[in-house]
C-alpha cells in the first residue's frame, strides 16, 4: 500500500480494470480504465467515493489495509455515478456508525440506488463553501454542478492543499500504463464533460481562488506537478478554443473516393504550410473525432450524399458535435454525389444550429470523382480557410 500515499496520510484505494474495453457503453477503451477513491487517515477517517462494481474487491481489500482495523467516520460522496458509487450502499451497511456526506441533489439521486437504513440520522448534508473538520484536516465543500451531473461536488483539502475533483481532470486509460494524458483526457472530457463548457469554466474559477498543490481526480492519474498546464487545458476546452493552429478533415466516404479528395485537400494544406489531419469517419473512433474537431482551429467537413441527405458517419459526428455545444469555427464543406448531391446542404443545415459557425465559400461540389477542377475548387477553398 505504500506506494498508494498521496502523502502520508491520505492515499488511493482505488484500482484499474484491464478488461474493460467499453466505457459507459460507447467510448472506445484501449487500455481500460482507471477508477479512484481516496481515504484520509486521521481522527476521523474519511473516504472521497466508492468504486465501480468490476474491482469491488480489490477496494475493499485496499480500504481494509488502509484503516488496519479502524472504522470509517465519514463518507464523501463527490459524484453518484455508478462507476463511483456502486458500493455506498455496501459501505454503509458495513460500517453503520459511517456519516454521509453529501448535497441536497446527493442524497435525492442516493435514494434512487440505496435503501439505507436510518439514511435521514447518517446524513451530512453541506453545500457551497461549508466545512468538516475531521481532526489535523479541515475539509471544504464546493459545488460542481452539471460537471458532469447536477449533484456534483468537489473537496478541497485545506490541510494538504488537494483538489478533490471529482470527473474533471480525468482521463480514459488504466494508472499501470505509461501514455501521455492529453489525448486520453481530452477525448474524456469532450465525450463526457464537453456538453458543460460553462460550468466547466464555473469550477476553474472557484479553483483559482485556491492553494491547489495536488489534483486527485476519480479517473486518471494523480496531479502534483506543473498544475498549470493541466488548468490551462481545462480552461481552453471549457472555453471551447483550440488547442492547436491547422486543418481537420473529418470523411465519410462510401467508395473510397470523398476519401481521396481529403487526402488531396491535407495535401494542399500541407504545401501552403498548414497542418492538417484526415479522420476516415467510417473507421476511426468517433469520440477521437469529436476531440480532433474542437483540438484544431478549423475543419473542413468531406461526405459523401446518401438517402438526399449525408452518409451516416458524418451525420452522427454533427449530431455528436452540436449536442456538446461546438462552436467559434472557421469551417469548410466538401460534398459528393454522382447525381443530385445532398451532402453540403444537409452538413450546412447542421451546422446552422450550431453557435457561431463561419462557413467558408466556396462550397466544393465533386460528382462521384474528383477532376483537374475540383482540384482548382480544393485549392480555392484551401485559400479561404488559411485566410
Amino acid at each position: 500500500m505504500k506506494e498508494n500515499y498521496i502523502t502520508n496520510s491520505v492515499l488511493n484505494i482505488g484500482g484499474s480494470d484491464n478488461s474493460i474495453n467499453l466505457f459507459e457503453g460507447q467510448y472506445a477503451l484501449k487500455n481500460g480504465m482507471s477508477y479512484n477513491s481516496y481515504l484520509i487517515k486521521d481522527k476521523k477517517n474519511t473516504v472521497i467515493d466508492t468504486i465501480d462494481e468490476a474491482i469491488t474487491d480489490t477496494w475493499f481489500k485496499n480500504l481494509e489495509d488502509g484503516l488496519n482495523g479502524e472504522n470509517i467516520d465519514y463518507l464523501i460522496v463527490s459524484h453518484m455515478e455508478p462507476d463511483h458509487a456502486y458500493n455506498i450502499g455496501a459501505l454503509a451497511e458495513k460500517y453503520p456508525e459511517m456519516k454521509i456526506v453529501g448535497n441536497q441533489f446527493t442524497f435525492n439521486i442516493l435514494c434512487n440506488f440505496f435503501n439505507i437504513d436510518n439514511i435521514e440520522n447518517r446524513k451530512i448534508l453541506v453545500k457551497e463553501g461549508d466545512t468538516l473538520d475531521i481532526g489535523t484536516h479541515k475539509l471544504q465543500f464546493f459545488m460542481a454542478p452539471m460537471v458532469h451531473w447536477p449533484e456534483v461536488m468537489v473537496t478541497y483539502d485545506v490541510t494538504d492543499k488537494i483538489l478533490f475533483s471529482a470527473d474533471a481532470f480525468g482521463k480514459f486509460g488504466s494508472l499501470d500504463i505509461d501514455e501521455e494524458w492529453d489525448d486520453e483526457a481530452r477525448r474524456y472530457y469532450f465525450g463526457i464533460v464537453g456538453k458543460f463548457g460553462m460550468q466547466t469554466q464555473a469550477l476553474l474559477a472557484k479553483a483559482q481562488t485556491l492553494d491547489i498543490k495536488t489534483i486527485c481526480p476519480l479517473h486518471g492519474p494523480i496531479l502534483k506537478e506543473n498544475l498549470s498546464y493541466y488548468i490551462d487545458k481545462y480552461a481552453t476546452w471549457g472555453g471551447y478554443k483550440p488547442e492547436k493552429e491547422g486543418v481537420y478533415i473529418p470523411c465519410a466516404s462510401i467508395y473510397g473516393n470523398s476519401l481521396k479528395v481529403a487526402y488531396k485537400m491535407k495535401e494542399i494544406l500541407e504545401q501552403k504550410g498548414i497542418e492538417a489531419k484526415v479522420d476516415d469517419l467510417d473507421r476511426c473512433d468517433w469520440a477521437e473525432a469529436v476531440a480532433n474537431s474542437f483540438k484544431y482551429s478549423h475543419v473542413i467537413f468531406v461526405a459523401s450524399s446518401y438517402n438526399a441527405g449525408v452518409f451516416p458517419p458524418m451525420f452522427h459526428l454533427l449530431e455528436y458535435l452540436k449536442d456538446r455545444n461546438y462552436q467559434g469555427r472557421k469551417v469548410g464543406i466538401i460534398e459528393n454525389g454522382s447525381w443530385a448531391p445532398s451532402s453540403g446542404r444537409t452538413i450546412k443545415n447542421i451546422l446552422g444550429e450550431m453557435k457561431n459557425i463561419e462557413i467558408a465559400e466556396p462550397m466544393v461540389t465533386i460528382k462521384s470523382r474528383m477532376n483537374e477542377n475540383n482540384i482548382e475548387e480544393l485549392k480555392k477553398l484551401a485559400d479561404e480557410i488559411i485566410k
